[in-house]
């Protein structure tokens, strides 16, 4: 087995540049406050020209299924990139939890539109769901579909549902047209990221894997989200240490830049050290999903890393920031509430450890 690359290519730094400018035109930090505060907060045509335009969504996706042929290193470099500016976009709902999930089965149908952004997917399990966990069973399958999943990402705006149920032959997956359910969107910690309840009752749906296939397509689908997301947690440190070093240096007291006093450089150079940390095993968790090797390892030791990381480093960036950082105006709560919810999101940092615990057989 060869090392790990944990650079960056040139195509992903070429990737990179493309996401962030469209994302510095189209989401900056007025215009992402801004959005929270109506009725619609996610950025439908921001996603459309993420989706479709720049390919985003279609990553994952070979070619020969409708897609661009790219891989999970490419993926966690777009949410470095949705990290650094909380874009409120469903790419980790469509483009890697629901693709994600029928990249593991047959289904043919789906998976080209959703590729191409013509469609929105949400994968129908609560966000706090881990890789490893049970098959769920809140929905029984029956020729149709009934039943309710709390807390289900980016459901408000998905156009079709990757649905866990279970019927009298075992588990299943199925799809499932939004408009044939009752989805309603559930108070939020994050703004940008908002998580519904979904409701069948008697929903028609088509089977796109069963038994043990399911099984693994689900889980699947969660460890590679729970990877994927340590690069989003990446991208909000960065954030926070780089506006924060930019506030410090601009603001004067007692006729000296606030940066200079050494009590806040040991605070900025501890993050810096946690943002190469979180780096580093964010990139070895993005290089094993595409090269298949290690996985649940390098899944385990990335979510056990990063998102205590980015949920400090946010915090660290509204207290650095002083009073302006308390305001509802300063992005800055924005980041910190993205960065909690992440901490909870595909498995705690706890459940990570203890899982990680049990593959390296180290005794509790």
């Amino acid at each position: 087995m060869s090392s790990p690359d944990l650079l960056y290519s040139d195509v992903e730094e070429d990737l990179r540049s493309s996401v962030r400018a469209l994302l510095t035109d189209r989401a900056g930090p007025a215009a992402v406050l801004a959005r929270v505060e109506t009725a619609e907060p996610y950025d439908r045509q921001l996603w459309r020209t993420l989706a479709a335009d720049l390919g985003a969504a279609g990553l994952l996706v070979p070619e020969e299924r409708g897609g661009h042929g790219a891989s999970a290193r490419e993926v966690a470099v777009v949410l470095e990139e949705l990290g650094r500016s909380v874009a409120p976009v469903p790419f980790l709902g469509s483009a890697v939890l629901a693709t994600s999930a029928l990249l593991a089965t047959g289904e043919d149908v789906l998976l080209p539109r959703l590729a191409a952004g013509e469609l929105t997917g949400a994968l129908a399990v609560p966000l706090s769901t881990a890789p490893g966990s049970p098959f769920p069973s809140t929905v029984r399958a029956d020729g149709t579909l009934t039943g309710e999943v709390r807390t289900v990402a980016d459901a408000s705006v998905a156009d079709v549902l990757v649905v866990p149920a279970v019927s009298a032959d075992g588990p299943g997956l199925y799809a499932v047209e939004a408009s044939d359910a009752t989805v309603v969107e559930a108070v939020s910690l994050d703004l940008t990221r908002r998580i519904a309840d979904v409701t069948l009752s008697a929903a028609p749906a088509r089977p796109v894997a069963l038994g043990a296939a399911a099984e693994s397509a689900l889980d699947g689908a969660l460890t590679a989200a729970a990877g994927l997301l340590a690069s989003e947690q990446t991208g909000l440190t960065e954030w926070a240490l780089t506006e924060t070093v930019t506030y410090l240096k601009g603001r004067y007291q007692f006729g000296r830049p606030v940066g200079g006093f050494q009590s806040l450089k040991h605070r900025l150079a501890n993050l810096y050290t946690d943002l190469v940390s979180a780096r580093a095993t964010a990139r070895y968790a993005a290089d094993a999903l595409a090269a298949g090797h290690d996985v649940p390892i390098a899944v385990a030791v990335a979510q056990s890393r990063a998102a205590p990381i980015a949920v400090h480093a946010t915090e660290e960036a509204i207290q650095l920031h002083g009073g302006i950082g308390m305001t509802w105006e300063h992005p800055a709560h924005l980041y910190l509430k993205r960065a909690k919810s992440n901490e909870l999101a595909l498995g705690t940092p706890g459940r990570h450890r203890a899982r990680l615990a049990e593959l390296v057989e180290l005794p509790a």
